[in-house]
C-alpha cells in the first residue's frame, strides 16, 4: 500500500486534535509509565546513559527515515520512541540528583526565549534569514553558550551534515559567497584538482581533493537552499528500488546477478526508471 494512502487513512482515523489539557495529561502519563518501568522492569532498571546511547542513535535515524518518506503514521510512532529516550535520560538524571524533566523543559524554554528577542523582546526580524543571522551572535552571549561560532557543531555529526552545518554557521556571520553562482567556479576548480591527483595515483592527496570537491558541492547545495543529506538519501532510496527490481527479475528468471551482463542490468534498470516515471 502506498505511503500517501496510508497517510490518508491515518488522518481519517484521527478523531480530533487534543486540547492543551489532554496533551499535559498525556505527558504526565508518560512520566508515570517511565517511573514504574524504571522501578519494576529488570531491563529498564539496569539501563544507563551509556547503554541507552546506541539505541537513541538508532531511534533517531528511524525517525529521520520516516520523515524523508513522509509516512505520517511512522513519524508519529518514531517520535514517541525518541521521546521515550528523552524521558528516560531525564529520569536517570533525577536519580543522580543532577536534574529532572522540569529542568530539561525550563532550560529549553529559557534558551528559546533568549534566542528570540524579536518575539519576547524589542528586537525586529523581518524574515527567517534575519533570525538566522542574529542567532550566532546571541549564542555567543549565552552563559553556557558557544565559545566560538563553529563550536556548536557536534563533532560526532555525520560528515555530510557537519559540512553543511559549519558552512551555514559561517554564513550567519557573513563568511559566504556574495553571488551564489560564483560557487560553480569553485566546484569546477576542485573537480579539476581531484582529477589531477587521481591521474598521479596519489591516494592521500586524492582523498584530500575528494573531500574538497564534496565540500564544494555541499556548499553549492546550501547556496541554492537544497539539503544535501536529504537529496543523497532520496538518491540512495531510488538506487535501492531500481537495483531491487533488477535482483527480483534475476530471481524470477533463475539467473544469478553475477551471471547477468551489464547490458541486461542496464535494460532492467531503465525499465524500473520508466515505471517510476509512469507512477508520478
Amino acid at each position: 500500500m502506498e505511503i500517501s494512502l496510508l497517510n490518508r487513512i491515518f488522518a481519517a482515523n484521527m478523531k480530533h486534535l487534543h486540547t492543551r489539557e489532554e496533551k499535559m495529561e498525556a505527558f504526565g502519563r508518560l512520566l508515570d509509565v517511565m517511573d514504574r518501568l524504571r522501578e519494576e522492569c529488570p531491563w529498564d532498571r539496569k539501563q544507563t546513559n551509556d547503554s541507552l546511547r546506541p539505541n537513541t542513535i538508532e531511534e533517531t535515524y528511524e525517525l529521520c527515515d520516516a520523515l524523508i518518506r513522509d509516512d505520517q503514521q511512522e513519524i508519529c510512532k518514531e517520535l514517541g520512541d525518541v521521546l521515550l529516550h528523552v524521558v528516560f535520560y531525564g529520569r536517570i538524571g533525577e536519580e543522580k540528583g543532577q536534574f529532572d524533566m522540569a529542568d530539561v523543559c525550563n532550560k529549553l524554554c529559557d534558551k528559546l526565549i533568549f534566542r528570540h528577542p524579536h518575539v519576547y523582546g524589542e528586537a525586529v526580524a523581518k524574515d527567517a534569514e534575519a533570525v538566522l543571522e542574529s542567532w550566532e551572535q546571541i549564542k555567543l552571549k549565552e552563559k553556557d553558550g558557544n565559545k566560538t561560532v563553529l563550536s556548536g557543531v557536534p563533532t560526532a555529526l555525520p560528515s555530510l551534515i557537519k559540512a553543511y552545518r559549519v558552512q551555514d554557521k559561517a554564513r550567519n556571520v557573513g563568511f559566504d559567497w556574495e553571488d551564489k553562482q560564483d560557487v560553480w567556479k569553485k566546484v569546477r576548480e576542485e573537480l579539476d584538482e581531484l582529477e589531477a591527483e587521481l591521474r598521479k595515483e596519489d591516494k592521500q592527496h586524492s582523498t584530500e581533493e575528494l573531500g574538497d570537491f564534496l565540500f564544494s558541492v555541499i556548499n553549492a547545495a546550501r547556496l541554492y537552499k537544497l539539503n544535501p543529506d536529504n537529496a543523497l538519501e532520496l538518491t540512495n532510496q531510488k538506487f535501492i528500488r531500481r537495483f531491487n527490481y533488477i535482483e527480483q527479475h534475476s530471481i524470477r528468471a533463475g539467473k544469478p546477478l553475477k551471471d547477468m551482463t551489464l547490458e541486461e542490468m542496464d535494460r532492467l534498470w531503465n525499465e524500473a526508471k520508466e515505471q517510476e516515471k509512469e507512477k508520478k
